[in-house]
């Protein structure tokens, strides 16, 4: 639905006098130039440049795009911007409350500028992924005619959320989360900034890093939490936002935790001990710790991927797809959401059998390696597809496992040097039980003697 004349006087009475907006708002970027961060999509010739009038049109008219990122990286601030610089016609819309109805009220509106005023119209359509499939169903003949070019913004995966033909009709940006330094610098610049606090505060470094950790790389919250600090501030008389102040006012403790320095490796180290010691409740404090101190959602899912193979082995065989998973959920979603599914893995994890069989077992065959037990590979398993290779003796003599009945033969695979070497000792743990069988039985079968 386009704007009435309501929020059209709301809005100018906004820019005339923008003190009694959110700072967040205030601070919105008012040029492509001013954005933080995202600068993988700012380059010259880009989409979005190409959107607020920086390219060329016509039969080369910029692509409508679909902007796919966490909470407060900027999906919304983009299209602000482009609503700015751009001398097209600009609606808004929000998938929470429009449906097909103003959409195609939208639609309409933009054949008659473009038939009768070579007005073209550029629409953005906040959390698309909010649409049902009939819904999403009704843009495709004006983006596929580009009646109008879209912008939408989507916190959820596109390749789940969004119908084909619109992702095929689109271009799909990702927006990465912003970095401390980038969301630092949007914090020095709301301190300063005529829009922002005028120097009315300063922000020290103790109390800017907790403030870091809180925005987790999301710039709304950011500049949310250091308006509401830096108001207690002036309302107590103090010339600077202390860390109890702002402690105060957002309802979060300063976690102690230097992701730079000995903590960050500590509390790793804690997280991953407790869950090879099966405490769960240790497990999960030490990943609230990572969580509340702003750790890489990464790094945590990293570890626990780690610890899944050399912890919990074969003991457990869904382990490792658990903690996989959860990666790759993590990089999907990212925090705050992420926090549940590194919850889910970590309780898994902690709650497992637990087996070091093959962490042992690789890192004893390295040692051998290591000391230069190798020796040439059996002649039988050589390869013996090249010509010449039947004249040097390769894979002659090589039996074929699938051949016989019990599908093992009973021939050396291994270099005379550690043919008789039992690297893998499963324990009876888990599941891992039955592989203590496997290789007792596939041993036995092999011929092959105790060392």
């Amino acid at each position: 639905m386009e704007p009435d004349l309501f929020t059209a006087a709301a809005e100018e009475r906004q820019e005339k006098d923008p003190a009694g907006s959110p700072l967040a708002v205030r601070m919105r970027p008012r040029t492509l130039d001013e954005v933080v961060g995202q600068q993988h999509l700012l380059k010259p010739g880009s989409p979005l440049r190409r959107l607020v009038g920086e390219g060329s049109g016509g039969p080369a008219g910029p692509s409508s795009v679909i902007l796919w990122g966490p909470p407060g990286t900027g999906k919304t601030t983009l299209a602000y911007v482009v609503s700015k610089a751009t001398n097209k016609r600009f609606v808004e819309l929000s998938a929470i409350t429009a449906g097909v109805k103003e959409v195609r009220a939208v639609i309409d509106g933009a054949r008659r500028a473009t038939g009768g005023f070579g007005k073209e119209t550029v629409l953005f359509l906040d959390e698309i992924h909010r649409f049902s499939k009939a819904q999403q169903d009704s843009l495709l003949p004006a983006v596929e005619n580009r009646w109008v070019t879209l912008i939408a913004a989507t916190t959820e995966n596109p390749y789940f959320s969004i119908i084909s033909p619109l992702l095929s009709r689109s271009l799909l940006l990702t927006l990465e989360p912003l970095s401390d330094d980038d969301v630092r610098g949007l914090l020095k610049r709301a301190l300063s900034d005529e829009r922002g606090l005028k120097d009315a505060v300063t922000l020290p470094e103790d109390t800017e890093d907790h403030l870091l950790r809180i925005a987790g790389g999301d710039a709304r919250r950011a500049l949310t939490a250091l308006e509401a600090a830096a108001g207690a501030a002036l309302d107590k008389g103090e010339p600077e936002i202390s860390l109890t102040t702002l402690e105060e006012t957002v309802d979060r403790a300063a976690v102690k935790y230097d992701r730079d320095g000995d903590q960050h490796y500590d509390v790793a180290s804690a997280l991953i001990k407790s869950i090879r010691g099966s405490d769960v409740d240790a497990a999960l404090h030490y990943l609230a710790r990572m969580i509340e101190a702003g750790e890489d959602p990464r790094f945590i899912a990293r570890r626990l991927m780690i610890s899944a193979s050399e912890d919990i082995g074969l003991a457990d065989p869904n382990a490792l797809p658990t903690a996989v998973a959860a990666a790759q959920a993590v990089a999907m979603i990212g925090f705050p959401e992420a926090a549940l599914t590194l919850s889910h893995a970590t309780i898994a994890l902690a709650l497992a059998p637990k087996s070091n069989a093959a962490t042992m077992a690789i890192g004893a065959a390295m040692e051998d390696v290591r000391k230069g037990l190798a020796g040439p590979v059996p002649p039988h398993l050589r390869d013996g597809h090249y010509k010449g290779a039947a004249k040097l003796g390769h894979a002659q003599g090589y039996v074929y496992p699938h051949d016989l009945p019990e599908g093992i033969a009973e021939q050396q695979y291994a270099p005379d040097a550690i043919k008789d070497r039992e690297y893998y000792e499963p324990t009876r743990h888990g599941a891992e039980a039955r592989y203590a069988d496997a290789v007792e039985w596939t041993r036995k079968h092999l011929g092959r003697k105790r060392s």
